[in-house]
C-alpha cells in the first residue's frame, strides 16, 4: 500500500490532537485552519482530507473545498463529527475519491497536550473507499476502528456528551464537596484524576454493572442518608445531583445483588426524603 499522508483542516483541539498523533505515528501530515482556507484557498496535498471544524461549518468547508478543486480527486475526505453522517461532505463526492465519518470516541481537552488515543474507538462510516482509508488511518495511530449500520448517531453522540462532559462536572462538583471538606484546591486534580481513572479502567475492564462501586451497590442506605444530610449542609446546590448520581446506579445495584431487595428498597426511599 502506498503511504499515508493527511490533510487536516481545523487547528482546535481535535485537529492539533490528530496532527500531533500523526506525526508521532510517522505519518506525513499538514493542518491548515478552516478560517485560513476559507480566506485563501490552497490546495490540500494528501490521500486524506480530514476535516476537524465544528459541526456547522463542516459542509461549508466541503462545498469550498469542491468549489476552488482543493482536493485531488483519488483523495478521500472524512470528517470528525460525532452527529453528522458523510452525507456532511456531500459536496465533495463528485471530485474525489470517497468520503465518510470518522468520529474518535476521545476526550480532546487541552490544545497543547494531546490525549492518548490508543485503544480508543473510533465510529467510521461511508463511502468504501473512504471507509478503507479512514480505518487505515485509525490503526496507524491506535485508535480501533468500528462501525455499527443503522446508526442512530444524535444518539451516539449524546452518550459520548453525557459520558466525558458529564464526568468533568461530576468532578466539578466533587471539587465543590473538598473543598468544603477542608482539602486543598491545589491537590484536587491530582486526587480526582486517579479516581477517575481508576473508574474508566475498571468500565473497560469489567464491563457494567460490575464496574460499579460503593453504598448503592452496597445496598448502604445509612451511609447515603448521611452523605445526603452533609450535602445539604455543606453544598446544598449538590443534592439534585446526587440524588439523580444514586438513582442511575439502583438499577445497576439491583442487577448485582450484593444486597437484599430490601437494602435496594431502603436506599431508593432515602434518596427520596
Amino acid at each position: 500500500m502506498s503511504p499515508l499522508r493527511v490533510a487536516i483542516v481545523g487547528v482546535g483541539k481535535v485537529g492539533r490532537g490528530l496532527h500531533a498523533a500523526l506525526r508521532a505515528a510517522g505519518v506525513r501530515a499538514t493542518i491548515v485552519g478552516s478560517r485560513a482556507l476559507l480566506e485563501t484557498p490552497r490546495r490540500l496535498r494528501g490521500s486524506v482530507v480530514v476535516i476537524a471544524a465544528r459541526d456547522g461549518a463542516i459542509p461549508v468547508v466541503a462545498a469550498h473545498l469542491a468549489k476552488h478543486a482543493l482536493v485531488a480527486r483519488d483523495a478521500i475526505v472524512v470528517h470528525c463529527a460525532g452527529a453528522l453522517d458523510a452525507e456532511a461532505l456531500a459536496a465533495l463526492r463528485p471530485c474525489c475519491a470517497g468520503v465518510a465519518q470518522l468520529h474518535p470516541m476521545i476526550s480532546f481537552a487541552d490544545p497543547r497536550r494531546p490525549p492518548s488515543l490508543a485503544g480508543g474507538h473510533a465510529h467510521v462510516a461511508g463511502d468504501a473507499e473512504a471507509v478503507r482509508r479512514a480505518r487505515r488511518l485509525c490503526r496507524a495511530i491506535g485508535l480501533v476502528p468500528r462501525t455499527f449500520p443503522g446508526l442512530d448517531r444524535v444518539a451516539y453522540h449524546a452518550s459520548a456528551g453525557l459520558v466525558a462532559n458529564g464526568a468533568a462536572a461530576l468532578a466539578a462538583a466533587g471539587r465543590d464537596l473538598l473543598l468544603q471538606a477542608g482539602a486543598r484546591d491545589a491537590d484536587i486534580p491530582a486526587m480526582l484524576g486517579p479516581l477517575l481513572r481508576s473508574v474508566a479502567e475498571n468500565v473497560e475492564r469489567m464491563g457494567l454493572p460490575d464496574a460499579l462501586t460503593g453504598p448503592v451497590r452496597r445496598g448502604d442506605a445509612a451511609a447515603v442518608g448521611k452523605h445526603l444530610a452533609v450535602l445539604r449542609q455543606k453544598a446544598p446546590h449538590l443534592v439534585e445531583l446526587y440524588v439523580a448520581a444514586g438513582k442511575a446506579q439502583l438499577p445497576l445495584a439491583r442487577a448485582l445483588g450484593d444486597a437484599p431487595a430490601a437494602s435496594f428498597d431502603a436506599v431508593e426511599s432515602a434518596l427520596r426524603g
